[in-house]
């Protein structure tokens, strides 16, 4: 019996859940990035989901630290 490696599949939007694993953190720290506006979103109807651009824009604006 063989296993098959699937290729990721480039999302457009992604469930919380996916951008932290994206994002290699918490899904309780996207839950926070999300309510403090520092990561953008979309609803719905009950569900929240960000858009690969806006992962991408987060990534973009971190600082990194003084060296």
């Amino acid at each position: 019996m063989s296993t098959a490696i699937a290729a990721p599949v480039d999302r457009l939007l992604y469930k919380p859940e996916e951008a932290a694993e994206a994002l290699a953190i918490g899904r309780s720290t996207v839950y926070e990035l999300m309510a403090e506006g520092a990561l953008k979103y979309i609803k719905l109807g009950r569900l929240r989901r960000i858009r690969r651009r806006d992962l991408e824009a987060y990534v973009e604006n971190l600082a990194p630290l003084p060296a």
